[in-house]
């Protein structure tokens, strides 16, 4: 495009101002009103209609409409409440469709400030429509209220437009202030222009200027916060308001443009935030936008146990807000390709690409700036960043363990520690193109909804060591817990996954390792029985930060033991059995067994966080999810701190299964006692697929996973029954199937089957990500431990009925002995639980 393809304004006098609008141009108008915006539209609009342009009418606000309808105009209405991410989208297909050569008249930008509430957000929609709009050779009108933006805004405006143009309507005449005018210059351009009769006048009489220019800078200071955006002077209007009783209307206001819009999480603001409440969360933030569904969790789980206050170790907390993760995207010049993404064409191919960018950009002046005032507040505490995307941490998706969260260390010299933290931030938004977060956002019907990323910063909870910082205890805890493994358990109780150290042993399914798995109404009851089975199922590995080395370490607790003096009293037992095998060897190194009976069974710490969760499941309506840590202060005090809480997705509870007491083996599939996850069901399933655990673990390591991707190719709606040895979902193949949760996503029911002598044993997974995965999913879970009694496997059945591999999978032939597919065409598999008796059968 030359940039002397030139067009008409209406106005012959502005023309002449302007050396005539050009192909390109966007046209930015200052004005105090509507009606002055308008003086400038309507020419236009004619001469446009009059030279038979493609005239089309982005209508989004709510100021009375620039364009009465008429056929040769095409209107566009749209919602701008449906945030920033929709709303420019839908302009960019707007755009696209229209092609080429079209006039545009948008509504005036300042009115996104009801929707959006932040200046950010107009500068930053404008700096990625703006160029598009000059790609496609349009000319497109936009207004802005003076003096209702920022500073920076403006300045962000000025430098992406072609035209920036001051009006002002002074003594009943209109005055034109040009402050930019893109590759056109004339000795008067810049000069204030008063309009007569259609004519533009420059103001070259020193006296008038000076009269048109005492005005505007009188008119200037009636705006003392006019450097201010808009998110500020709203939130210093709410501190007018506190002492106010008529506040309801401020509050719901800051509600919808920072905590929440989904009805549920609404209500129950309303019910335990004030006004006061969000002043002080706006005054932990850094940008602006919505702080998401993981930090309003944590803050509402603890305004909802207020009078718990003496047992909540205190927080201070910064929020990053979601702004924040669009302005990198716009500073970087990403945006077209982040729409390319969010097409079905890009959603997979395009992430990648965008993934490598979101870990090398740049992040804005105005947010690193922020961004060092936090890290020097921290010091060299450590900190962890946790996602919290809009999306997360909601009633129906918990995205749990889908986006990174990250500890730094924050060790090292200022500059060191602010590049450890930027970094991080830069590793958490690219996690929203992982793989396993797309194929999420897949499965749960989210992949167009606008996500974007806030983020959570917390001191981490604990306490300095010889070269650790760690919290005595950590875990993860239920206030409903299906997983109960005795008859007279409560499932409204809830439970707890337990371990020393970091909670990072807690949350995820830790390769060989095994968190304390704690019914809150028989703290004492293990799934397990035996010493044996005490020393096998419990926690062998710690996770903590290692001060001297600036990282995250995991350590053997034998190997922690020696290097740490750390009082174990309370978490764990001597086993002296071992310790005397040592000594002979010549060792007197203690041996621990992590068992926490002490922690269970002499303090209140049971029955504490029994209460807090029926508080917590009272206030939602809901069974919840909650992360902790465990201190102790000097005089011995628990100190609990609270560090996140979502809706826990359940089953609906069912009425109790009848189960056949007296069942022929040669009907049975499998049996088993306890160690099941997914309440009461009664199954039909059409397929059966089984990975021998005979001959599974004969295979090469590459040949495993080549195994867990045919059967990801299976992962369809036909009701199906995966059984295998050891940890389904496991990252270390000598452990069990590596498939990822995408690929065994739709099947009905899971089973794990333990196997010592090859080293397969399942892992009891209720409470970590794994499991998290398997109730939104709705996918049932039994573990099958032979040597326990009551427990059954058919083998002799499975070895008489027909591989359907090859039929399935021909590429597959080569593991006809390790992977079987049998089909039950005529009468299927049936699956049935009880929680009551702790029984579950597969009846063929």
């Amino acid at each position: 495009m030359a940039i002397f393809d030139k067009t008409t304004s209406g106005l012959p006098g502005l023309d002449k101002i302007l050396h005539n609008l050009r192909l390109g141009d966007n046209v930015v108008f200052q004005v105090d009103s509507i009606e002055n915006y308008q003086h400038f539209v309507r020419p236009f609009i004619n001469q446009a209609l009059k030279n038979n342009k493609n005239l089309v009418y982005i209508r989004f606000a709510k100021h009375p409409p620039l364009i009465e309808k008429q056929d040769q105009v095409k209107l566009y209405k749209l919602d701008a409440s449906q945030g920033f991410e929709s709303f420019t989208k839908k302009i960019h297909e707007i755009v696209t469709k229209e092609g080429k050569g079209a006039f545009y008249i948008f509504d005036c930008l300042s009115d996104l400030l009801s929707a959006w509430a932040t200046d950010l957000m107009i500068s930053n929609f404008f700096m990625v429509t703006c160029p598009y709009l000059f790609k496609l050779e349009t000319v497109a009108y936009f207004a802005l209220m003076r003096d209702n933006h920022s500073f920076k805004t403006i300045a962000r405006i000025r430098e992406t437009t072609q035209l920036l143009l001051d009006v002002y309507n002074f003594e009943n005449k209109y005055y034109l202030h040009a402050l930019k005018v893109w590759k056109r210059h004339s000795p008067t351009m810049f000069l204030p222009h008063v309009e007569e009769e259609q004519k533009f006048i420059p103001i070259i009489n020193s006296a008038e200027a000076a009269r048109l220019f005492s005005f505007l800078s009188v008119k200037g200071a009636e705006s003392v916060e006019r450097n201010l955006d808009y998110w500020d002077k709203l939130f210093i209007q709410a501190e007018d308001l506190l002492a106010s009783a008529d506040n309801k209307q401020m509050l719901e206001k800051l509600v919808s443009i920072m905590l929440a819009k989904e009805k549920r999480m609404v209500d129950l603001i309303d019910r335990y935030f004030n006004l006061e409440d969000l002043i002080k969360i706006k005054s932990r933030m850094i940008g602006t936008g919505f702080i998401g569904g993981k930090t309003l969790g944590m803050l509402l789980a603890r305004k909802i146990l207020d009078k718990w206050k003496h047992l909540l170790e205190p927080h201070d907390s910064f929020y990053i807000g979601s702004d924040v993760f669009y302005a990198y995207i716009v500073e970087n010049g990403w945006w077209e390709l982040w729409l390319e993404q969010k097409t079905e064409k890009g959603f997979f191919s395009k992430a990648k690409e965008l993934k490598e960018k979101l870990l090398n950009g740049k992040f804005p002046e105005e947010i690193t700036e922020k961004f060092q005032q936090m890290i020097e507040y921290f010091g060299q505490s450590p900190i962890i960043v946790r996602s919290s995307s809009l999306l997360e941490d909601s009633f129906g998706n918990a995205f749990a363990g889908k986006y990174e969260s990250l500890f730094c260390v924050n060790q090292g010299s200022p500059e060191e520690r602010y590049e450890q933290f930027e970094n991080t931030v830069r590793r958490i938004f690219a996690s929203t193109m992982d793989e396993e977060a797309l194929n999420y956002r897949l499965q749960r019907g989210l992949a167009g909804k606008d996500e974007q990323m806030a983020l959570l910063v917390q001191r981490v909870s604990g306490s300095y060591h010889k070269k650790y910082f760690f919290p005595y205890i950590a875990g993860v805890g239920f206030s409903y817990n299906t997983f109960v493994w005795d008859e007279g358990m409560d499932p409204k109780a809830g439970m707890l996954r337990l371990v020393f150290g970091l909670g990072t042993r807690a949350v995820n399914r830790s390769e060989g390792d095994y968190p304390a798995i704690v019914a809150l109404d028989a703290p004492l009851k293990r799934p397990y029985a035996g010493t044996d089975n005490l020393k096998r199922f419990s926690q062998h590995e710690v996770d903590a930060l290692d001060i001297e080395k600036n990282l995250l370490k995991t350590i053997s607790l034998e190997d922690f033991i020696k290097e740490e003096s750390v009082d174990l009293q309370m978490v764990g037992k001597r086993d002296f059995q071992a310790e005397e095998k040592l000594k002979k060897l010549g060792s007197d190194q203690p041996v621990w067994i992590l068992t926490f009976e002490k922690l269970l069974s002499q303090t209140n710490f049971a029955k504490d966080m029994r209460k807090m969760f029926e508080i917590l499941n009272q206030a939602y309506d809901y069974p919840v999810d909650v992360e902790f840590t465990l201190n102790f202060s000097a005089d011995h005090k628990m100190q609990i701190n609270l560090v996140q809480c979502r809706p826990l997705q359940t089953r609906g509870i069912v009425g109790q299964v009848n189960i056949p007491t007296n069942i022929s083996k040669d009907k049975l599939l499998f049996s088993s006692k306890g160690n099941f996850m997914g309440g009461n069901v009664s199954l039909e399933l059409k397929r059966l697929v089984l990975v021998d655990p005979k001959t599974y673990g004969d295979l090469l390591i590459k040949e495993k996973y080549e195994l867990a991707r045919m059967i990801g190719s299976l992962n369809n709606n036909i009701p199906t029954l995966l059984i295998g040895p050891g940890r389904w979902g496991t990252r270390d193949p000598s452990l069990g199937v590596p498939v990822k949760f995408a690929e065994i996503s739709k099947v009905k029911a899971l089973v794990e089957i333990d196997d010592p002598e090859r080293g397969f044993s399942p892992e009891l997974s209720f409470g970590s990500h794994f499991f998290l995965d398997l109730v939104e999913a709705d996918v049932f879970y039994a573990a099958l431990f032979m040597d326990n009694k009551g427990n059954y496997f058919n083998h002799q059945w499975i070895a008489a009925q027909e591989n359907n591999l090859e039929n399935l999978l021909p590429e597959a032939k080569k593991y006809s002995n390790n992977l079987k597919i049998i089909e039950f065409k005529q009468k299927p598999l049936k699956l049935l639980s009880d929680i009551t008796s702790q029984r579950v059968v597969c009846l063929t």
